[in-house]
């Protein structure tokens, strides 16, 4: 049986432990692999899914292994975390006129909850990051940092973001690279009717391959000798334009 689309699964002992633990999030099912041996942890995931009343389902480890998908790292559980904002693609292409942001490798929980706090302030229709590579959502330093944002804003989680920025690209929304290398001023960038803004990692920037793929690179012209922002601060720029 499928389950429902609004469904994020996220694995690993301590990722879900911290889960449980916040009775904000709300809970699908635990999942268990049935080779696990006991341990004080593993006690104490039990206990809270038994105490909040959430289903446990135990499988065998390949089993686990395909709901988890990542056998080398989900040690045995994986969690059903229920996030009603959790959208796809099709939203977007349904909307005559978005403005999102596009996340490439944000790993510091808490500039992602910034920019989802930000996002849903201003004036962006959604946020798409990979599930690879980008800070969890659900981590308890990015829901503190979005202050109760995390549930409010379209977010769209995918396989590959290169990719999903292609599909995009099919029904003419325009890819904005945010780059310290760029010739255009932000400030004078004229922005098209479908507008997706990508904000890059903390140290690296934009890989590469997303920066090739952009129909536009502008940069924020920065003043005495400052020569660049927070991301986090760059996307509040961004979602009040």
């Amino acid at each position: 049986m499928s389950l429902p689309k609004n469904i994020l699964t996220i694995y690993g002992r301590n990722p879900v432990l911290e889960a449980l633990e916040n009775e904000e999030l709300k809970i699908y099912a635990l999942h268990l692999s049935t080779s696990n041996k006991p341990s004080p942890k593993l006690e104490k995931i039990l206990s809270l899914a038994k105490k909040r009343d959430i289903t446990i389902k135990y499988h065998s480890k390949k089993e686990l292994s395909y709901i988890s998908k990542n056998s080398r790292q989900d040690q045995g559980v994986a969690l059903d975390i229920v996030l009603n904002n959790l959208t796809n693609l099709d939203y977007l292409k349904s909307l005559n006129k978005f403005r999102v942001l596009a996340l490439d490798n944000i790993t510091n929980p808490q500039n992602l909850g910034m920019i989802i706090r930000s996002a849903t302030a201003g004036n962006i229709d959604a946020i798409i990051l990979q599930k690879r590579g980008n800070a969890s959502l659900v981590s308890p330093l990015t829901i503190k940092a979005s202050a109760g944002t995390l549930f409010k804003l379209p977010i769209i989680q995918v396989k590959s973001l290169y990719d999903s920025l292609k599909e995009l690209q099919k029904v003419d929304a325009k890819v904005i690279s945010l780059s310290l290398d760029a010739k255009d001023n932000f400030k004078d960038f004229i922005e098209p009717k479908r507008a997706i803004y990508v904000l890059g990692n903390e140290s690296n920037g934009i890989s590469k391959e997303i920066i090739e793929l952009s129909d536009y690179k502008v940069k924020i012209i920065m003043n005495r000798g400052v020569e660049s922002l927070n991301v986090a601060v760059t996307a509040s720029l961004i979602a009040f334009l």
